[in-house]
């Protein structure tokens, strides 16, 4: 089945042109004005991709970006007239997965489509192959036990619960796959988002920074992700697999 583009754009001559434009070039797609049409949208399904217009009324785009993270890994593509690098990081830093600056071509438009696609596809391969190939149903790591089924942190003394979103499952599975090794930003890039990090990005910074609030810290176990100036992040407390 065709993918499904989920435009979101308060300007109804660019949402017709790339409803359009989109359609022609074999996708299915569906436009809504703002983000109160997107709410309702997303309740019944999920799309393949959103864009995301950043300048809309009522909840702009990165408020939007932002709460769709907390529940869903979909791919988002945020659009915006200003062409400035401090937008393009902030959109980076809440989980956007790429930014394009109006206007653009078309050809443009669907080729940085056809990349963010590619690139969640092959994670969720990675996912699934992962888990064809005998993960363990719990992994132990100081004082929590992660349910890998479930996404699910439990700590280990007070019982307290978390729930991870997927990224954060991923990030937190790369670093437990591969204890007490060094892991640079690349690395870590090309794991959660299927690229290699940009030039002063911030978002796998932000991305670490609530993994390790989530994870505390306690007097056995003071710090569970060190980081390694200059080199990058490594996890350094024991870990057991339970199969």
């Amino acid at each position: 089945m065709n993918a499904h583009i989920l435009v979101v754009d308060d300007d109804q001559e660019i949402r017709d042109l790339l409803d359009e434009y989109l359609t022609k070039s074999g996708y299915q797609v569906s436009t809504v004005k703002d983000g109160v049409e997107l709410k309702a949208q997303l309740q019944h399904a999920y799309p393949d991709l959103i864009l995301l217009d950043v300048m809309l009324p009522g909840d702009d785009g990165f408020t939007l970006c932002q709460q769709i993270r907390r529940d869903s890994d979909v791919p988002i593509i945020m659009l915006t007239a200003v062409s400035d690098d401090t937008d393009q990081i902030i959109g980076l830093e809440i989980g956007a997965d790429d930014y394009i600056a109006k206007p653009f071509s078309p050809r443009h438009l669907i080729a940085r489509i056809k990349a963010v696609l590619r690139r969640s596809q092959k994670n969720h391969q990675r996912t699934e192959d992962v888990l064809v190939n005998a993960v363990p149903k719990s992994i132990v790591f100081g004082d929590w036990r992660l349910d890998t089924l479930a996404h699910k942190l439990t700590h280990l003394d007070n019982q307290q619960q978390h729930d991870l979103s997927g990224s954060d499952f991923t990030l937190l599975m790369l670093f437990l796959s591969r204890p007490n090794e060094v892991l640079d930003r690349d690395t870590i890039s090309v794991a959660t988002r299927g690229r290699e990090a940009l030039p002063f990005e911030r978002g796998i910074d932000v991305q670490l920074s609530r993994l390790r609030q989530r994870l505390g810290d306690s007097g056995k176990y003071p710090s569970y992700i060190k980081t390694m100036r200059g080199n990058g992040y490594i996890l350094s407390v024991p870990v057991n697999y339970e199969h």
